[in-house]
């Protein structure tokens, strides 16, 4: 009796479970000891800093023609809101009624039963007003958990090559002839010389390392990889993906490596990109406007492309990063709360003011015929990026929604260090060769993962 009992509390307090209420019991402390914040109007979340500057003025012309209405919008850092929404979803504390979360801390919202998802499931409103038809569907798709819609996506991310045209053009290299990854290696090849007789090359050809776990999921993901299935369970053990990173290691490893890491956010990584050291870059849209913002100094030295297919004929684009917003359940005026999501998501000012301040272009495809999308760029050359951005925007890969996903994404960063490092360590850079090993590394990676997700009742045994 008594062990049938022990067995009973572990299979009740299970790992996960106890972790889950902790978490629950510890946040609830903190939250309700935080001085309260009276806001004006119905509570509004949200964390990015461009989001809100964008938002200021459409929330105040809705107030101001709905004063019964009024919203309040505050600002939280990323964690402090990841933080207060976890434990209203998990404890009962409050929340605001209408909550904006990148897809890192959205996808923590899935963890458990479908039916206990924190935020409201919106999917039969979305096809019954026929919003699904006018937002890109390949953008819903992170805030997707077994076939149910629970928000509306700020943004679609797609990916493009941005190249130091400078140096190419100079070099008379001609992109157009550029459809592949080998075609890219090889027609940019003569820029990897050196020159100068310092013992380096004059240019890396690209941004990569076996440190740069983002840019492996990006390649992945535009090669037709996966990560999760379609139920959420860890696939990524695969031979596309073994080909992939075997691929992606002979760029970075070995006598002849032509791709090197330059840090994304850092002045010294800035002032290698000013200086030339690589020529080209994986650049999601936001990028894009950051890097205007943050090292003007490249203006008129930049051009993009689509990013080269793995084969001809293949996906031109990937995708990196991603925003949400929906209602939570507790949310104590869902109808105003809805009202007022469909009145900023699917505004064109919004769609202009994200575009021209941010270079991130809008899911609504409604908005795309729009002329400020077609506007030259001189930060890239006179390109109108929008329009190169708008162009690849259906073709974005599908992205999982798992609780897992953040885990999965170290998972395959791991994969690919050891992988290098076992390139490094037999001095074996052949692809063929690689794949083998890349595949038993990913086969291990992925064995851990399901191990540690077996261990979580609400995943095995709810639904």
């Amino acid at each position: 009796m008594i062990k049938a009992l022990r067995e009973n509390i572990d299979r009740f307090l299970s790992p996960g479970a106890l972790v889950i209420l902790t978490i629950a019991i510890v946040t609830s402390f903190i939250v309700a000891s935080l001085p309260a914040r009276v806001v004006d109007g119905i509570p509004f979340w949200l964390a990015a800093t461009a989001h809100r500057k964008a938002y200021v003025s459409m929330v105040a012309e809705w107030n101001e023609q709905k004063p019964d209405k009024k919203i309040g919008m505050t600002q939280l850092h990323s964690r402090a809101l990841e933080r207060r929404m976890l434990s209203g979803f998990l404890s009962g504390t409050p929340v605001a009624d209408i909550i904006e979360a990148n897809l890192g801390v959205v996808a923590k919202v899935f963890l458990g039963p479908i039916n206990e998802i924190g935020f409201v499931d919106l999917t039969d409103r979305i096809h019954n007003e026929g919003i699904y038809e006018q937002i890109n569907t390949p953008s819903f798709a992170p805030y997707t958990s077994r076939g149910r819609i629970f928000g509306l996506p700020h943004d679609v991310h797609p990916v493009l090559l941005a190249y130091r045209s400078d140096i190419v053009e100079a070099a008379g290299i001609d992109v157009s002839t550029i459809e592949t990854w080998d075609d890219y290696f090889r027609v940019m090849r003569p820029l990897f010389r050196d020159r100068d007789g310092d013992g380096q090359p004059d240019h890396y050809l690209m941004t990569a390392d076996d440190t740069r776990g983002d840019v492996a999921i990006m390649l992945i993901l535009q090669a037709g990889g996966s990560i999760f299935d379609d139920n959420d369970k860890p696939n990524f053990a695969s031979e596309r993906n073994a080909h992939v990173l075997a691929e992606l290691t002979t760029w970075i490893a070995g006598p002849n490596a032509t791709c090197t890491d330059v840090p994304a956010n850092t002045a010294a990584g800035h002032r290698q990109r000013l200086e030339g050291f690589v020529i080209g870059t994986l650049v999601p849209d936001w990028m894009a406007g950051s890097w205007k913002i943050e090292n003007p100094g490249l203006s008129g030295k930049l051009k993009f492309m689509p990013v080269p297919a793995w084969e001809k004929g293949g996906r031109r684009t990937s995708v990196a990063g991603g925003t949400m917003i929906g209602i939570p359940k507790a949310s104590k005026n869902f109808e105003t709360s809805w009202e007022f999501v469909k009145y900023l998501y699917l505004n064109p000012a919004l769609a202009k003011h994200m575009f021209e301040n941010t270079s991130i272009i809008s899911p609504v495809k409604t908005t795309w015929t729009e002329s400020f999308y077609d506007e030259p760029d001189p930060f890239f050359s006179g390109q109108p990026i929008g329009r190169m951005y708008i162009e690849q925007a259906p073709d974005v890969p599908h992205r999982p929604s798992s609780p897992y996903t953040s885990a999965g994404g170290q998972k395959i960063a791991s994969s690919l260090i050891a992988l290098a490092q076992y390139a490094r360590t037999n001095e074996i850079y052949d692809v063929e060769a690689l794949e083998i090993e890349a595949l038993q590394i990913l086969q291990e990676e992925q064995a851990t993962l399901e191990r540690l997700i077996s261990r979580n009742r609400f995943i095995t045994e709810g639904g």
